[in-house]
């Protein structure tokens, strides 16, 4: 019942920060003296609406979205006589790129005010953590029932018995080596019988056996449970940092920037992530870093409420609005990046116009930009369905 809240909640988070990403353009348009005819969320058959002055608002049945129609984004656009002063196309160029940019900066604040919250109510995690298989405190190894609730357990654990300290860093479980801490978990739960781990401690490389103890452990699907081997130990991880309300400011304004230079190098690394993405669907096994479709973030988010860690459920909305504001800046159309590139582009050569003497040149003729456009939302969309469906086959495991 927790997770399908958490679930919903994050679906409406994501449908939210669409929403103000649209919103940053339609008060933009307004406040520059542009008309904005209608502002929707969803997509698909209407719901309903309401006219308010000369904007109709309204919902509909499809929420995978939104959009704000601006008179005369573009030439193409048929306007009445009377909008025709006011098309967006033949504006100041300043005032064409607030809009473009009104609806990035909306998800950027709405990014920065969750880090607030964050900062506030639960602390800054750091991004400088400890090794991926880190290990961290160590314990007895309790046994799951059926409903994926602990029995108690007392004394201590496997690891702790084989002399394993917090801060060791495995590097090979049994041989295998181990780079992440899912795989250091899924080479452990494997074994049936006492093995070595291969760990790095102050500069030296030992070799560590342990004799696990079997327990049963079951699928958050409620599917059946299997026994596995387990040696009663977490991630080694720094606690986050809480802050007072005028202390957050300044710690969230760190935080945020360091968040958007990791978006940008996510952003950047996208192309390379398809092969990945391929594995997964295919059977391999789901790097973690790839990038997660609405549904898989919002099922992280179901999961991180059904654990109470609130704090991951707002990390990840704040992620996903740094994320779709980035994504909006690349130069290609339809995102607004690629109006923006258009806008630049036309001050550019109008301004190398009037130099040489001759009259400003006519818009830009979006027709002959349609087969780029083509091509990205092609290539766009079958990224989308590649996510989904690695999502949906083998979903990137956070607990």
């Amino acid at each position: 019942m927790v997770f399908a809240l958490g679930f919903v909640l994050f679906a409406l988070g994501i449908t939210i920060s669409v929403a103000l990403h649209e919103c940053g353009h339609m008060w933009t348009a307004q406040a520059t003296g542009m008309k904005v005819r209608r502002y929707f969320i969803g997509f698909g058959p209407k719901v309903f609406s309401f006219r308010r002055g000369e904007t109709e608002y309204g919902l509909k049945a499809l929420p995978l979205g939104g959009f704000c129609d601006i008179a005369g984004m573009t030439a193409l656009d048929e306007l009445e006589p009377e909008d025709l002063d006011r098309a967006m196309y033949r504006q100041e160029t300043w005032k064409r790129l607030l809009v473009m940019f009104g609806g990035i900066l909306m998800n950027f604040l709405l990014g920065f005010i969750l880090v607030v919250v964050l900062a506030i109510g639960w602390g800054l995690p750091r991004f400088d953590q400890p090794p991926a298989t880190a290990l961290g405190t160590m314990g007895c190894v309790p046994q799951q029932i059926p409903d994926r609730s602990t029995q108690p357990c007392t004394g201590s654990g496997p690891a702790q018995q084989a002399g394993l300290r917090r801060g060791d860093v495995v590097t090979a479980v049994n041989g295998v080596p181990v780079d992440t801490w899912q795989k250091f978990q899924s080479e452990t739960q494997k074994q049936t019988g006492p093995f070595t781990y291969t760990v790095r401690r102050d500069n030296q490389t030992l070799t560590i056996p342990v004799d696990p103890v079997r327990v049963m452990r079951y699928p958050q699907d409620g599917g059946p449970g299997r026994e596995v081997s387990a040696v009663g130990v977490g991630a080694d991880y720094y606690e986050p940092e809480q802050y007072g309300v005028l202390a957050a400011i300044p710690a969230s304004l760190v935080f945020t920037g360091d968040m958007f230079v990791r978006t940008l190098e996510s952003l950047a690394q996208m192309p390379q992530k398809v092969s990945s993405l391929w594995t997964a669907v295919t059977g391999g096994e789901r790097d973690p870093e790839t990038p997660v479709s609405v549904y898989g973030a919002s099922k992280i988010g179901g999961e991180s409420a059904e654990r109470g860690l609130w704090n991951v459920f707002i990390v990840v909305l704040a992620s996903l609005n740094f994320f779709l504001g980035a994504f909006n800046l690349l130069p290609l159309l339809p995102l607004d990046g690629g109006h923006i590139a258009v806008v630049l582009y036309e001050k550019v050569r109008n301004s190398l116009r009037i130099r040489r003497g001759l009259p400003p040149g006519a818009p830009v003729d979006y027709l002959k930009l349609l087969p780029v456009t083509y091509v990205a939302v092609v290539l766009g969309g079958a990224y989308m369905v590649l996510t989904l469906a690695a999502d949906i086959m083998n979903p990137i495991k956070l607990f």
